[in-house]
């Protein structure tokens, strides 16, 4: 019997059986989607950025099909920029970008709107901690699009997070949490289109400070999620952080039922403790730094 036969009618038995179950009311599962393409930008000043991208990409993968890409950039400066930038197309091809860098004195205007008009025109964001005192250019439209301003932070203290709208799907059934030692971001100006999600208390020694640590915002045409925690990497490898960022960004390209769970076919791998110290890099082709 040749190999054709062979095939021709192992795939007719495939469509009888098929067939077969579809009549007797049971369908085949759907094919799982292809995974979401997330961007993750990091780098720059005063964090661990090395450790922290990869526990993030292995993170949101356990929580959610997501394909992460990292940019990275070994330059420790406030002044550490991205090639990709330089293009108004540099976010094509990704369903959602994860803003994690750390650049307060890269102020170039042109340079800064490619990266806002990128969101402006629908790609979803999720900002990380120093994303929130990046880029301060002489006006607010950075501010506009992570959805707060903030000029500095406290010292390095715990924070008692407690969540707030316990109706958004981001927050739906997560518990209060209190960090390690963390730097709690203040507020000048909540932006009006902001929705808090969480706020974060502090005892400094002096002073017992309170201000919102997570929010989801609109800008343009995307969604974005924002959370100013994730300083240290002991707190960005706690799975109630990595639960947090994983359920946001599933929320800004709309994957997030409405009680918190990820929409079929969008599950991860299965959550696992991460090994920070035992964390085998991921190759960084696309790292590019001036």
């Amino acid at each position: 019997m040749s190999f054709r036969t062979v095939f021709v009618r192992a795939s007719s038995w495939m469509v009888a059986l098929l067939a077969t179950l579809s009549t007797m009311g049971i369908a085949a599962d759907p094919p799982k989607p292809a995974p979401l393409k997330a961007l993750l930008v990091t780098g720059g000043c005063c964090h661990d950025y090395g450790k922290q991208k990869d526990i993030l990409k292995i993170g949101i993968a356990q929580r959610a099909n997501v394909e992460v890409t990292q940019v990275h950039t070994s330059d420790t400066t406030t002044k550490a920029r991205f090639e990709m930038y330089e293009s108004p197309d540099w976010a094509k091809g990704y369903d959602v970008v994860i803003h994690d860098e750390c650049t307060s004195d890269v102020k170039e205007l042109p340079y800064v709107e490619n990266i806002l008009n990128a969101h402006k025109n629908g790609v979803p964001a999720v900002n990380l901690h120093c994303a929130m005192h990046c880029y301060r250019i002489d006006k607010d439209d950075w501010f506009r699009f992570v959805g707060i301003q903030s000029s500095g932070h406290g010292p390095q203290k715990p924070i008692d997070v407690t969540y707030l709208d316990r109706s958004h799907a981001v927050t739906r059934g997560l518990e209060n949490w209190t960090t390690v030692n963390e730097e709690l971001y203040n507020n000048i100006k909540p932006i009006d289109s902001a929705r808090p999600l969480a706020r974060g208390r502090q005892d400094t020694g002096k002073n017992v400070d309170d201000y919102v640590v997570a929010w989801a915002n609109e800008f343009g045409k995307a969604r974005v999620f924002s959370t100013t925690l994730g300083h240290n990497t002991a707190t960005v490898a706690d799975p109630k952080y990595l639960d947090l960022v994983s359920r946001g960004l599933l929320w800004s390209v709309g994957k997030l039922t409405e009680d918190g769970k990820p929409m079929p076919g969008y599950e991860g791998t299965g959550v696992q403790p991460i090994d920070v110290n035992n964390l085998k890099p991921e190759p960084d082709p696309k790292a590019s730094a001036k």
